[in-house]
């Protein structure tokens, strides 16, 4: 059953109704971004939600020392490298991390292997250029399933959206589904009503598949 996590939470009610429309996880940028949230209103937000939602950490190139200080002072659960973080970065910072890849083409599922033992899972987003991610573009979803090959758990992300999402899922099968840009209203404001038709279509599909 694949699992949903909505990132790029900014706001204490866009924190509350992913959580009542039934997402596992919510992502809190500490990087460079137009969804970027400073830890004292991150941590403010994860004390108002139940410890059983996963709260998920997303950095760029920071420092080890950064990241610890970030992820205990807001009491966050996983740690996303969304930069060029090296298989030694990951291993240093311990469990929890997700190793984010921006997917090119084929050459990049070779950068994904040295990241096995290391990473509880691995995210795929798009690739472009002068973006660490959010490009709110998907990619192609055959190497998703290449990448599925390694034995890591997968979180796709990049370009869905309500109308995607069924597909994405279908033709992938994720661990997880990651979403920011494809609901919401304006960079780090969800849009509820979008929200809650993503999780419809989610919750459809999952039922479909059950009866099969």
């Amino acid at each position: 059953m694949v699992q949903v996590k909505i990132c790029g939470i900014t706001r204490i009610a866009d924190a509350e109704k992913a959580v009542e429309l039934g997402a596992n996880a919510l992502g809190f940028i500490f990087a460079e971004s137009a969804r970027r949230i400073s830890p004292e209103k991150a941590r403010e937000i994860t004390q108002r939600i139940s410890p059983f939602i996963k709260t998920v950490g997303v950095f760029v190139n920071e420092t080890s020392s950064t990241i610890r200080e970030i992820i205990q002072f807001c009491g966050l659960d996983l740690i996303q490298l969304h930069g060029d973080e090296t298989v030694s970065d990951c291993a240093e910072l311990g469990s929890g991390i997700i190793k984010a890849f921006r997917v090119k083409g084929e050459e990049t599922l070779a950068q994904i292997t040295p990241y096995k033992e290391h990473v509880r899972a691995i995210l795929l987003d798009t690739y472009q250029k002068g973006l660490d991610g959010g490009t709110g573009k998907t990619f192609d979803w055959h190497l998703a399933c290449q990448a599925k090959k390694i034995g890591i758990p997968m979180v796709l992300s990049g370009g869905l959206h309500t109308d995607n999402v069924q597909e994405a899922v279908q033709a992938v099968n994720p661990s997880a589904i990651d979403i920011s840009s494809g609901i919401e209203k304006a960079p780090g404001v969800k849009d509820h009503e979008q929200m809650r038709l993503f999780m419809e279509k989610v919750a459809d599909f999952q039922r479909m598949e059950q009866h099969r």
